[in-house]
């Protein structure tokens, strides 16, 4: 099926929980875009469903378009698509704007700036996101980018199809680091969740109750609002899986070591999401860091 022309060409590499709703996002909101994905039936499922376009390599998807948006798994997955004879850059024509959502490694993301650089005419933006499978859903993702302002001046408004925030962090690799800072914010958030919700199930206090009363005090967040009571009802079939958490920690972990940032808790919690994988549990979703408290 092929799109009509709208705000401009786009492509979208990746199709996964979070890339196949943002890149239905660009659609829906007028612009003609192209998909590729490393599994084609799924490719020609979006465009069916929303009237684009897919492409069998990377750089035939990104031949043409004005933006090209990027979200695989991790730093080899991304060399994959945007490098090579078929990546994404070989594809990109001068004034193209290229930014990756994914989240990898800082130093990957300054590689790919460099490679971008290179040809000429070409730019290229970390854009890591915050917000699960629910954001992209809704569109309403928090995007920290590392690059040029010029590039970012053009890209902003395209990711508002997808981002509530969109936000420029600093150069090339400031929206990898920017991600870690949340990821470190969020896996403790989780720990104190997991413990406050174990405590309150041994104390024999009605879970539903504490959580809506603590809930609009100075314990409020997210993951209090959004995984407290699924929590409590041992419910992990969903959301953020232990597996992507675990891979983003090693991530921060390492990056820490170069930097010499001290990270005692993300550590502590980094082992503690190993333990789930040994269970089993790679893919539940990461709140099930209470199993480990009630040894579950």
């Amino acid at each position: 099926m092929t799109a009509t022309a709208g705000k401009g060409r786009a492509a979208f590499i990746g199709l996964g929980n979070m890339g196949y709703p943002m890149a239905g996002h660009l659609a829906k909101a007028g612009y003609q875009v192209t998909v590729y994905n490393r599994t084609a039936a799924k490719a020609k499922r979006w465009a069916e469903e929303y009237g684009g376009d897919t492409a069998a390599t990377p750089k035939a998807a990104a031949s043409g378009a004005q933006f090209v948006f990027t979200c695989v798994g991790n730093d080899d997955d991304l060399r994959g698509v945007a490098l090579g004879e078929e990546g994404v850059l070989a594809g990109l024509g001068e004034g193209a704007v290229y930014a990756d959502h994914s989240t990898v490694s800082a130093d990957v993301a300054r590689e790919l700036d460099a490679a971008a650089r290179a040809r000429r005419g070409v730019a290229f933006l970390d854009a890591p996101i915050s917000g699960g499978q629910a954001g992209a859903e809704k569109g309403t993702l928090t995007i920290m980018v590392g690059g040029e302002e010029a590039a970012f001046a053009k890209a902003e408004t395209v990711m508002r199809a997808y981002g509530r925030a969109v936000t420029l962090m600093g150069p090339a690799g400031a929206g990898q680091l920017t991600k870690m800072v949340n990821q470190i914010a969020v896996v403790g958030v989780i720990q104190g969740l997991a413990e406050a919700v174990h405590f309150a199930k041994t104390a024999g206090l009605d879970v539903g109750r504490v959580i809506d009363v603590i809930s609009k005090g100075a314990a409020q967040s997210w993951q209090m609002e959004n995984r407290a009571l699924t929590m409590a009802k041992d419910e992990f079939d969903f959301g953020f899986a232990v597996d992507w958490m675990r891979k983003d920690l090693g991530i921060v972990i390492d990056e820490a070591r170069g930097n010499g940032a001290s990270l005692p808790t993300t550590a502590m919690i980094e082992q503690f999401y190993a333990r789930l994988q040994a269970q089993g549990g790679g893919r539940w979703d990461s709140s099930a860091l209470i199993k480990l408290l009630a040894g579950r």
